[in-house]
């Protein structure tokens, strides 16, 4: 079974690392979360935090501001609204800021281990397009358009394995198709 590869300890670590990792690498987040986490252990010292300095500590993910931002609002909204504990609900996960239907399926299927949409990043944009399973542009359409194709039981690993494949074979520039093992049923063969 795949595993998301951000490091976290806990439900809300989670949910700061899925936010962070927009428009950056996993990687990038995990280099930086160790001292964030450290430094703000909890959603209540998060709230609490200096935006100053949570922006330095988030920098090098890119669009620091705007994520530091929404991870101390996100905490401070946590601690008012859920007593500090990321809740286990979707639609209450895409009330917090900087939470979207992609981080909220994210947290929903590695925290609370429930899928309730298709996680739809780059990759399973660009793999689902490619091998024919959707003709959209649009995330929410993709989403939907995967959810009526795929059964419930495998939407959060298989979106992980299309992640994981995205990055390692079918690259948005430059696609591996010779070393890949979907090359047989793929119909949007590059070689």
């Amino acid at each position: 079974m795949p595993e998301t590869p951000l490091k976290h300890a806990t439900n809300e670590q989670l949910a700061i690392a899925v936010v962070l990792s927009a428009q950056t690498t996993d990687e990038q987040v995990n280099k930086i979360t160790p001292e964030l986490f450290r430094r703000f252990p909890d959603m209540a010292s998060l709230a609490r935090g200096d935006l100053k300095e949570i922006e330095k500590l988030v920098f090098s993910t890119g669009f620091y501001k705007n994520k530091a931002r929404n991870i101390k609002n996100l905490a401070i909204k946590v601690c008012e609204n859920f007593n500090g504990k990321i809740p286990n609900d979707f639609e209450a996960l895409l009330t917090l800021p900087g939470i979207g239907r992609k981080t909220a399926n994210v947290v929903m299927d590695c925290a609370f281990n429930t899928s309730v949409g298709f996680v739809v990043d780059t990759h399973v944009k660009r793999l689902s397009r490619r091998l024919g399973w959707t003709t959209s542009e649009n995330p929410e359409k993709i989403e939907k358009d995967l959810m009526i194709a795929i059964p419930r039981q495998y939407w959060k690993d298989l979106s992980l394995y299309l992640i994981y494949h995205g990055r390692k074979f079918c690259m948005a520039k430059k696609p591996d198709c010779k070393g890949c093992f979907l090359n047989q049923i793929c119909p949007r063969l590059y070689i």
